[in-house]
């Protein structure tokens, strides 16, 4: 058995058998690094026992500069993933390019002329585009068959993503489809949503579970050489590296989450604390991403857990919400919206994104602990991207174009489908409304609420404006000033627009001085 990614390497491309069986093959499967598992593949194609081609692609990996963990994370899945393939029987090919995958594919195809292909549709817009052009160039010899790791179809949905169609009509399609938390046609418990069980605060005295730590192995620690060496100046830190490379080691986190974390995930899922970077976040998107763990069997192992009275109803709701919910949402979104959606700008800001996205160097603490916890593991978790980082760059009129393409490359999890519509149609209301009823901002107050950073923090969060109060306070209130059309339109904010108007006009003054002071000495670029 091949166990290590040298032996992978240099073995698995030059064994004779390998040759042999490109030179009397007729048909391979291309398996992309974010499709990392065979049980989705039809069987019938599986039992033919194709040739597997897998790609490095230097070109994915520098044309947008990602996260160093994010890049350990891909390779060493992918070479994991391969060897195991190789090992349950399937002859494996590995290819490498400096170009993109279907540059590789196109060269495969090539040089054996008897070869046909088949491949499943990419998630990313990109990708797919690629390969669409490569099955054009050799027409019937390239097969296509649908993307299998996602629960909704899309095309059933997505000529509904427009203003008026919200997730939680989606929301409860999907439970009445999968009947996950159903009971004779109606939702347990009697109501859909427990969003509103799910907003406090984290209790000084709560003990909050360590994630476990998976140890690099050998092939990781050859990956992370790799990456270290290679793509020394991409972005993050990686002097730290532990997660999950195999689908054994990702159904343990995630049965570690089940009965450690998913009970006080509901109730604690918006709190932030410093220095906490997962709270009892479940810290699963990375895996269900690249396909080594399934939606469907997630939502069912939370569920089972309720029934085994291992978790309330309000914490497994939430969490299936998550994933049934707006995962699927957000990849409907992303089918019906893309290619457009990417030059999304309903506000028309301009500004660059802070330097301090990069570098974390800000006295303002949330934004220092969010971007810290970004740059030290590619993650935080979601209301620090939502209510501070995103949050922050809409009250700095920030061109929500360039903070999309920071998450994309930043964080561990994020493919173009998952973050754009995060960022785009949600956190910066960038698409004007379709994906989200309202701007997603608040002031200093809603963070105050909800993390203990404001008591450590230089600035102050009781105070309103001058250079000692919270930004966030005074840019609050600017951004509801200068937007106030769009503030009027939309039932849900429009109230704050008459609370403004009623600040004195030296109130409002001092707004727009300290609004306008802190936004034009921003460090940017």
């Amino acid at each position: 058995m091949i166990e290590t990614a040298r032996e992978f390497l240099t073995q698995i491309n030059n064994l004779p058998s390998l040759e042999n069986k490109l030179k009397t093959s007729d048909h391979a499967l291309f398996v992309l690094h974010d499709q990392l598992n065979l049980d989705v593949f039809p069987k019938e194609l599986l039992d033919q026992k194709p040739l597997l081609v897998f790609v490095e692609s230097l070109k994915y990996a520098t044309v947008i500069p990602h996260h160093k963990q994010k890049l350990v994370y891909i390779l060493s899945a992918q070479r994991h993933f391969a060897i195991a393939c190789h090992n349950q029987g399937f002859t494996v090919l590995n290819l490498f390019t400096q170009g993109f995958h279907a540059d590789a594919i196109a060269e495969f195809l090539e040089k054996y002329p008897q070869i046909n292909l088949t491949y499943m549709q990419p998630s990313e817009w990109d990708t797919r585009a690629q390969m669409t052009a490569l099955a054009d160039k050799f027409g019937d010899r390239v097969t296509l068959i649908p993307n299998n790791f996602f629960i909704a179809d899309a095309d059933k949905f997505k000529s509904k993503i427009k203003k008026g169609y919200r997730l939680e009509n989606f929301y409860r399609e999907l439970r009445k489809q999968t009947g996950y938390l159903m009971a004779d046609g109606k939702p347990l418990g009697g109501i859909w949503n427990y969003d509103k069980e799910n907003r406090k605060s984290l209790p000084k005295n709560v003990s909050i579970p360590k994630i476990p730590v998976i140890e690099p192995d050998v092939i990781t620690q050859e990956v992370i050489e790799l990456v270290k060496n290679y793509l020394p100046d991409n972005f993050g830190r990686l002097d730290q590296f532990g997660y999950a490379v195999t689908r054994d080691c990702a159904l343990e986190l995630a049965q570690a989450f089940i009965t450690t974390r998913l009970a006080n995930f509901g109730a604690y899922e918006d709190a932030i604390k410093v220095g906490e970077p997962f709270l009892f976040h479940s810290v699963l998107s990375p895996y269900l991403n690249n396909g080594l763990l399934l939606p469907q069997e997630i939502c069912e192992m939370a569920i089972a857990a309720f029934e085994q009275k291992l978790a309330p109803l309000n914490s497994v709701e939430g969490f299936v919400r998550q994933i049934l919910g707006w995962r699927e949402y957000i990849h409907v979104y992303y089918e019906a919206q893309m290619p457009q959606a990417r030059e999304s700008n309903y506000f028309e800001f301009t500004n660059d994104l802070p330097q301090l996205y990069w570098n974390a160097n800000t006295d303002l603490l949330c934004l220092k602990d969010a971007v810290t916890h970004v740059l030290n593991h590619g993650y935080s978790h979601h209301i620090q991207r939502l209510m501070v980082l995103s949050n922050f760059s809409n009250l700095t009129n920030t061109d929500p174009r360039q903070l999309n393409h920071w998450f994309w490359l930043a964080y561990i999890d994020a493919y173009e489908w998952v973050e754009l519509p995060n960022v785009i149609g949600m956190s910066t209301f960038a698409d004007g409304g379709i994906l989200a009823s309202k701007p997603y901002i608040s002031g200093g107050s809603y963070i105050n609420k909800m993390s203990n950073c404001c008591s450590q923090c230089k600035y102050d969060v009781k105070q309103k404006t001058g250079s000692c109060a919270c930004p966030f306070n005074y840019l609050y209130w600017n951004f509801v000033d200068q937007h106030r059309d769009s503030f009027a339109e939309n039932g849900r904010v429009s109230l704050m627009t008459n609370v403004y108007e009623k600040k004195t006009e030296d109130e409002k003054l001092a707004i727009k001085e300290s609004s306008i002071h802190f936004i034009v000495n921003l460090d940017r670029g």
